[in-house]
């Protein structure tokens, strides 16, 4: 099915998004700036499936776990490299143009909230042409923490004047951004992605669409 859902919700105020594999493709840079990375530091490369399995926190929550007291070094590794390639790769994925624009023109804010660092996801939603669509992005190291914690949740939100809460949907496709959701009190979404029967049992969300065109269906019709 195209969208699975809850009965009785009411038209979103507010929606905030997942950028990476929610609205671009990035599996392929970060793999790329993680292998370039792991070889840096003298450490097992990655397949590309390691990397859609592993890849979820921010680098401050996650480097520290790979990396140890060389986290810092390996984080600026890791930067240099995604800065070199990303503009150049940026990709939207097929349909979320026309969804970002289309709920932009419904008066609905809509915000990001990202574990990619926030300058480097500000950069890329310029070279996209969307930032005049959203309210505010807000990326890793903007908020006091990071996602899955809520404080960028209520950051992203500051403009809107909408507090979080069943007014606000959080859009995402992962585990982690279904239980960020869930920790601000938002209506958890997952778009585009899957999530294995012991994630989907301790984050599951409460609204499932495969496209974004169903997406943009769903709040249209409510």
């Amino acid at each position: 099915m195209s969208a699975i859902g809850e009965p009785g919700l009411a038209r979103p105020r507010a929606i905030l998004f997942d950028w990476d594999n929610t609205l671009v493709d990035s599996w392929a840079v970060i793999h790329e700036a993680l292998n370039h990375v792991m070889a840096a530091m003298d450490k097992p490369l990655w397949s590309i499936l390691e990397t859609r399995a592993r890849v979820r926190l921010s680098l401050r929550e996650s480097f520290p776990l790979h990396f140890g007291e060389r986290w810092e070094e390996a984080r600026g590794i890791y930067l240099d490299r995604f800065r070199a390639i990303h503009l150049d790769r940026l990709t939207a994925l097929p349909g979320c143009a026309d969804l970002v624009g289309a709920l932009a023109e419904e008066r609905i804010f809509l915000g990001v909230v990202s574990n990619k660092t926030g300058a480097l996801l500000r950069l890329e939603a310029e070279q996209l042409g969307w930032s005049r669509h959203f309210g505010r992005l807000v990326g890793a190291g903007d908020a006091a923490a990071d996602k899955p914690h809520p404080a960028p949740v209520g950051l992203a939100l500051e403009p809107s004047g909408v507090a979080a809460g069943e007014g606000v949907w959080f859009v995402g496709d992962t585990d982690v951004d279904m239980i960020c959701a869930a920790n601000a009190g938002c209506v958890p979404v997952l778009l585009g992605g899957e999530l294995s029967s012991d994630d989907a049992q301790r984050c599951a969300p409460r609204l499932r669409f495969s496209e974004p065109a169903a997406l943009l269906r769903f709040v249209r019709d409510l």
